[in-house]
């Protein structure tokens, strides 16, 4: 879509635009509802090309919940096509994930947001956008070639969460040592995602919080089709299912 302005396409200009008017994510009246469905998704996959940005994974969360781990122990272990990561001011996890080299360092973007992070991903999604379409490029024009990229956000607050016209799925992340109370305070963060992880919990002793009361708040504020998984990335806990569901809607978006 990116390119397309670039080569003076109005008509992919005035979608965009229509698409911004009809926008709703800026304010909140609640702690937020999950309601994006398989029926949700498949609707907004359909009308992707996914040829021009591949399947986009968008990882977001508070500062120091383990993002940046959880985007190298999914390039390690599944067949990542690239990686955007995000930062205010620097390319820290973009070099991070380079010298730990989670990927090719041709694969691996680093976008400064110089501002809110949440204003990158969700109000004017444009540098990231421009990021995945030039690592789609690169991609083979082939039927079987993988297609399935992660984004991650800058550390934010509870109030971010990815624009649908940026992120095909969404993962948010927090940690226990944030406390017990993380999960019931909401947010789109917390109760929109497609997948909650509650990370760290190998310290959850340690810091004084309840995993038990995090899962039954993280599950009720949710609803009964909000996936929640308990994990701690650094020891391999949850990883397993964190891959299982993304493999699961990649599949399934690229089948339609």
């Amino acid at each position: 879509m990116i390119a397309s302005f670039r080569n003076g396409n109005t008509k992919t200009l005035a979608v965009w635009l229509q698409k911004c008017q009809q926008r709703s994510h800026y304010s909140y009246r609640g702690p937020g509802q999950y309601s994006r469905t398989l029926a949700v998704r498949e609707r907004l996959w359909k009308e992707r090309d996914f040829k021009e940005r591949g399947f986009t994974v968008g990882i977001g969360g508070p500062v120091g919940s383990g993002k940046t781990h959880l985007v190298l122990a999914l390039c390690q272990q599944m067949d990542i096509a690239g990686v955007v990561t995000n930062d205010i001011f620097t390319d820290e996890d973009a070099n991070f994930l380079t010298h730990k080299e989670a990927l090719p360092a041709d694969r691996i973007r680093a976008v400064e947001t110089g501002g809110c992070p949440h204003a990158a991903i969700r109000e004017d999604v444009s540098m990231n956008l421009s990021a995945l379409e030039e690592l789609t490029s690169s991609i083979p024009d082939e039927p079987q070639a993988n297609r399935l990229l992660l984004c991650e956000s800058g550390g934010d607050n509870l109030a971010a969460n990815f624009s649908a016209e940026l992120a095909d799925l969404m993962i948010y992340v927090i940690d226990v040592a944030g406390g017990t109370k993380v999960p019931r305070k909401g947010g789109p963060g917390v109760c929109e995602s497609d997948l909650l992880v509650i990370n760290k919990s190998d310290i959850a002793e340690a810091v004084n919080s309840d995993l038990d009361v995090m899962y039954s708040d993280a599950t009720r504020m949710r609803g009964e089709e909000g996936k929640v998984v308990l994990a701690s990335v650094k020891y391999g806990k949850g990883m397993q299912d964190i891959q299982d569901f993304i493999w699961k809607n990649y599949q399934h978006a690229m089948s339609l």
